[in-house]
């Protein structure tokens, strides 16, 4: 073994040994310097693929007082929204040269937020992206403001937070007046779980259609997300022969409604028109296909990573418009029977 060199896995110290020179020197080549040229550089590099030393980000992190990481607190992974939000915003870091430390919260309570908080606090990331739509979650802004640069991920955000955010009123919006235009006028909801920013804003979207063509809300029932809680709202709708049309919150209570719509020889699209939230990849696929709102997450995941790092550059307190929803129509929703 050469002198200087460890037996786990390789420092500086060993990398300088091997190739004959001061540390600074190799520290000068693994940060870039224009300082170190022609042979002495070579021996460097060399000595570095040998030993196969990989600088430490923590160490550099002390120096430079940059980590170049960027972490993402988020709940629910098993929802398409969240992880696929999770996977966009972790690709866009990385395309902007940053390491994404996901930080998925299993629960919705103080402890457990706090616990993810510190993680990421412990892994000097130089910003927070919170993108846990819940009102819960709201105050942790505060908390977080005063250590590390927060970026909410958010469609309704208090005043003066920097945030990026999908409308998702406007896609309420769109997706009712899509069932108003074809002469739907006893439209049910099935809502998301109360206490989600993202399901009161659909819920109000709805609502806010309604009212704008002076029709009456139809039945409205609060699920949780899942099929199952779709498939029970169905089934109670299925009862009610007044509903033609259900506008559920996601497409995974969509897909439980429709089921339930079946079982009850209530067919759909031809007695009762299905529109779901989200544009799952599985929803061009369902039977019939889902019409649905789509939310671009890859743009949304790029804006977020964009907004944090030029706070990380400047401190700038940037809210961007809204990114726009896009009604995606297919076979589920049909003219209202006569």
């Amino acid at each position: 073994m050469v002198r200087g060199e460890s037996k786990n896995a390789p420092s500086m110290a060993d990398v300088a040994a091997r190739a004959g020179v001061s540390h600074q020197t190799v520290s000068r080549v693994v940060n870039g310097s224009d300082a170190v040229r022609g042979d002495t550089r070579d021996r460097v590099l060399a000595a570095i693929e040998e030993l196969g030393y990989r600088r430490n980000k923590s160490a550099r992190a002390l120096v430079t007082r940059r980590s170049g990481r960027l972490g993402l607190l988020y709940t629910q992974p098993h929802l398409y929204g969240p992880g696929t939000l999770a996977a966009s915003v972790h690709q866009a870091g990385q395309k902007a040269g940053y390491d994404v430390i996901l930080s998925p919260v299993p629960h919705l309570e103080a402890t457990s937020a706090e616990r993810a908080i510190e993680a990421l606090l412990d892994d000097a990331v130089e910003a927070v992206l919170l993108g846990v739509s819940h009102q819960s979650f709201e105050d942790l802004v505060a908390q977080l403001a005063a250590t590390v640069e927060v970026v909410m991920i958010h469609s309704d955000p208090p005043p003066g937070v920097r945030s990026v955010g999908i409308d998702q009123h406007a896609g309420a919006v769109l997706a009712t007046q899509y069932l108003l235009d074809l002469g739907h006028r006893t439209i049910a909801h099935v809502a998301g779980p109360v206490g989600w920013i993202d399901a009161r804003q659909r819920r109000e979207g709805w609502l806010a259609a309604l009212r704008d063509s002076d029709v009456e809300p139809g039945p409205e029932i609060f699920g949780d997300w899942s099929s199952r809680s779709g498939y029970e709202a169905g089934a109670e709708i299925a009862r009610d022969p007044s509903v033609t049309a259900v506008f559920a919150a996601n497409d995974s209570m969509a897909l439980g409604v429709i089921r339930a719509l079946h079982e009850a020889g209530r067919r759909v699209p031809q007695d009762v028109s299905v529109v779901g939230f989200d544009d799952v990849p599985d929803a061009a696929y369902l039977w019939p296909p889902l019409t649905t709102v789509r939310q671009d997450f890859a743009s949304l995941g790029e804006l977020a990573v964009e907004v944090a790092t030029k706070a990380i550059a400047d401190g700038t307190v940037e809210t961007p418009p809204l990114l726009a929803p896009e009604l995606v129509v297919r076979a589920s929703a049909a003219h209202k029977p006569s």
